[in-house]
């Protein structure tokens, strides 16, 4: 089996690449191709039987004055990609996010739930989402995440760990509730996918549970040996940005069932996994 991994010099990517070591994989990052060239994307596509998409725009607040840019990387892109696959006959597995959703649940978002983004980067995520269901119905997978940490790239965890040298205390939001997923264990779920013969859709690829980000915050102090007391509580409002934040991003994980995989662990255990590789680089 061929692989294809897009955006493969982010923290997603990379985390795939490691798991299909050994493989016959092309690994290329946004030097090596950029999906919104469509002739590009198809001379990279021919050849592979399996495509994972793991290129996005993530300045969430950025999008808010660059829609357009931003909705070519995670909208057009994507299309592109798909349109590819159906092409040359191969799957896609295309990384999507929980700000598809409006944000205003109290109760886990299936698989199926109605979309309604709020923001510049959902509605231009959402536009992929669609293009490659609406593309690849018999061979495409949409895989929504979120709150995405890794050992790779700026990410909550690493900031919380980095800034727990400088400062002692922290000022944290506790009104957005939310899963800590850390990206290895979304690598490997998005290659056991295929690997599994999965049927196609849209799954929920989320570490198990809920916190908020203070309670994330607390968290990684704990796991540093150092006083979750210094982390304190605070509110959305206090902290103002360009784009809306989710108050709630808690994914239902039903689909999994379909391909005969569990669900991903509980956030805490695999913030617990992840804390020698991801900690130890800050």
């Amino acid at each position: 089996m061929r692989w294809l991994i897009t955006g493969a010099a982010g923290m997603l990517g990379r985390d795939v690449a490691t798991v299909l070591d050994g493989a016959e994989v092309t690994a290329l990052g946004r030097a090596q191709l950029d999906i919104t060239d469509a002739a590009a994307v198809d001379q990279a596509v021919r050849g592979h039987d399996v495509v994972v998409n793991t290129a996005a725009w993530t300045d969430v607040d950025g999008a808010e004055t660059a829609e357009a840019q931003a909705t070519a990387v995670n909208g057009t892109g994507p299309a592109h990609l798909a349109a590819a696959c159906a092409r040359h006959g191969a799957r896609l597995v295309h990384v999507s996010t929980d700000y598809v959703f409006d944000g205003a649940a109290t109760t886990p978002y299936p698989e199926d739930a109605p979309t309604a983004p709020r923001s510049a980067y959902g509605r231009g995520k959402l536009a992929g989402e669609r293009a490659v269901l609406a593309a690849l119905p018999d061979a495409g997978y949409v895989v929504r995440t979120a709150w995405l940490y890794g050992e790779h790239g700026g990410n909550f965890v690493r900031t919380m760990a980095r800034l727990s040298a400088d400062r002692e205390t922290l000022d944290v939001v506790d009104d957005q509730r939310g899963q800590p997923t850390w990206s290895a264990d979304v690598a490997t779920r998005l290659v056991e996918l295929v690997r599994a013969d999965a049927p196609p859709g849209v799954y929920h690829a989320t570490n198990g549970g809920e916190t908020t980000w203070f309670g994330l915050a607390r968290a990684v102090f704990t796991q540093l040996g150092l006083d979750p007391e210094r982390v304190r509580p605070t509110t959305t409002d206090k902290f103002p940005r360009p784009a809306p934040r989710p108050a709630y991003s808690v994914l239902g994980h039903d689909g999994w069932a379909r391909a005969g995989l569990p669900p991903l662990r509980p956030w805490d255990e695999a913030l617990a996994a992840a804390a020698p590789a991801v900690l130890s680089r800050n």
